[in-house]
């Protein structure tokens, strides 16, 4: 054997002994091929991220920062009022110029465009530059918040990824209580610390009324359980709160479940070096009122500030131990920026599972037998070399995929026998080609030569066109859609591989040059 065929040799038998030994499953690595959804059970969620809960929360803030940057530069501070999500106005008391606040209306011009209002008002609107970067970074959040609620549960090899349209792609294999992890990962858990104004009522008219005329357009008007001396819930509570939001959940540092006055859980709180300067600016401020502790929109309590209160407080709620667990381990991962809306919601049960694999396996061994008699019956000797071509195709395949961590999906399967299909049609294009040459009268060797090389071009054609459209839906699809891409996609640059370079070496050591073969089993 020579030696530019045996370095051939020898690189077919490394490339086989290297990917046989990725795809043999070993006490470390038991699921060396990760099977998708549609295998293996569990949930797929896409979820849609509500981005203008950012942006009317950036604007709220902005509204608070400008009354507190008015009050350090001994200004009187204005009122606000949001015009919508993007929008607030800042109307000056009587007889104040709107000019006084030029100084501090400078800083809010690179995120802001500041215009002033026919009636004396300052108007801000934020920039359309802004918006799309609070909606990407909104994106980006959630997708981390998410994974951190989903790591903390121990889910095993998620999938979370962020998708056009401002949607989120999860896909949770084998969870074992997939209505709990999905409250998790759907639960905003904005948390909000908010002043409240006026006094707390039985219905929310009642709770209005108690708010001084021109506050009336500056409150919320929200929920919150009524107790009675023993904690015991009795009834419903409306309080009247301010719409400006001054401190978050995104303030928090750590959040663990205690034990709360009469043993119940309560979930206990502490703040960031920021956070609890300005928790503790707004308690000082406002020694003697209701703070109302806001959850996605519900008050959990209001209890009065009785000093200035700087790093760490307690959530209190009719939780059970699970719930306040839950509830600690959301507020510890980080509040979604912004509420969630369920998309699409799809769960897989394991015995599903297990009979799409037995039924795929079956197709594919129905198809591989089918397809390797057809080539043995109509190409004789040649057919064996296209049948080792193949094997080693399958080879490839799945240890390209144990290498790459790719998912293995029902469609993928599908992607992997129709990549057996095309690699055995490259061989068949290089077994016609030799045979035509053979009828023109041409020796053994130089059929095989004309044969590989004429067939080369087409078959580059013909897989370079099925690869871009692979590439474009590994680009655009989801879940089992990348799926079959990526089977279709690592079977196709295989086939290639074997159909030509194996091929030809398996050729080269049985009709060897040196013995001026006359005949081919074709």
């Amino acid at each position: 054997m020579n030696t530019n065929l045996l370095w051939k040799v020898a690189l077919i038998l490394a490339v086989l002994v290297i990917f046989t030994v990725a795809i043999i499953p070993t006490k470390n690595n038991p699921e060396p091929i990760r099977r998708g959804l549609d295998l293996k059970g569990g949930t797929h969620l896409v979820m849609r991220v509500n981005v203008g809960d950012a942006v009317r929360l950036e604007t709220d803030q902005a509204m608070e920062q400008l009354k507190t940057q008015a009050t350090k530069n001994t200004l009187p501070p204005p009122t606000t009022r949001r015009l919508n999500d993007a929008t607030f106005v800042a109307t000056p008391p009587s007889g104040v110029s709107p000019s006084v606040y030029d100084r501090i209306v400078a800083d809010f011009k690179n995120e802001f465009e500041v215009n002033n209002t026919p009636d004396g008002a300052i108007q801000f609107k934020i920039k359309a530059a802004s918006v799309s970067s609070i909606e990407r970074d909104t994106i980006s959040r959630a997708v981390e918040t998410i994974r951190n609620r989903v790591d903390a549960l121990g889910v095993t090899e998620p999938i979370i990824a962020p998708e056009s349209g401002n949607r989120i792609v999860i896909d949770l294999p084998s969870i074992d209580d997939p209505a709990r992890v999905k409250d998790i990962i759907k639960t905003t858990a904005q948390l909000q610390f908010r002043l409240v104004e006026g006094s707390p009522a039985s219905d929310a008219q009642a709770a209005l009324a108690t708010v001084p005329p021109n506050m009336k357009n500056d409150v919320d008007i929200m929920p919150g359980t009524r107790e009675n001396d023993l904690g015991q819930a009795i009834g419903t509570d409306y309080y009247a709160v301010r719409k400006v939001v001054p401190v978050t959940g995104t303030d928090l540092k750590n959040a663990r479940v205690q034990k709360g006055r009469l043993g119940e859980p309560v979930i206990g709180f502490s703040m960031t070096a920021d956070g609890a300067r300005k928790f503790g600016d707004l308690t000082g401020a406002n020694v003697g009122r209701q703070l109302a502790i806001v959850l996605d929109n519900k008050i959990q309590s209001a209890p009065r500030i009785n000093s200035r209160i700087d790093d760490q407080g307690v959530i209190e709620g009719r939780f059970t131990q699970q719930q306040a667990a839950d509830l600690a381990l959301v507020l510890r991962s980080g509040s979604l920026p912004a509420s969630l809306t369920t998309m699409e919601e799809r769960t897989v049960g394991p015995s599903l599972g297990r009979d799409s694999i037995h039924q795929g396996v079956l197709a594919s061994l129905i198809g591989f037998i089918a397809l390797i008699s057809a080539v043995l019956f109509y190409y004789k000797g040649a057919g064996i070399n296209a049948v080792l071509a193949l094997l080693l195709n399958l080879i490839i395949i799945l240890g390209m995929m144990a290498f790459f961590k790719a998912t293995l999906t029902l469609p993928g399967i599908a992607g992997i026998i129709l990549t057996l299909g095309m690699a055995i049609d490259s061989n068949v294009l290089v077994f016609e080609r030799i045979r035509e040459e053979l009828r023109e009268g041409k020796t053994v060797r130089a059929s095989i030569e004309q044969g590989f090389s004429r067939a080369f071009g087409t078959i580059i054609d013909t897989h370079m066109t099925t690869i871009i459209s692979a590439l474009f839906l590994f680009q655009f699809g989801t879940g089992p859609i990348k799926g079959f891409a990526v089977t279709l996609l690592i079977g196709l640059l295989a086939s290639v591989f074997t159909a030509f370079f194996v091929s030809r070496v398996i050729f080269d050591i049985h009709y060897k040059a040196a013995d001026r073969p006359t005949e081919i089993s074709i």
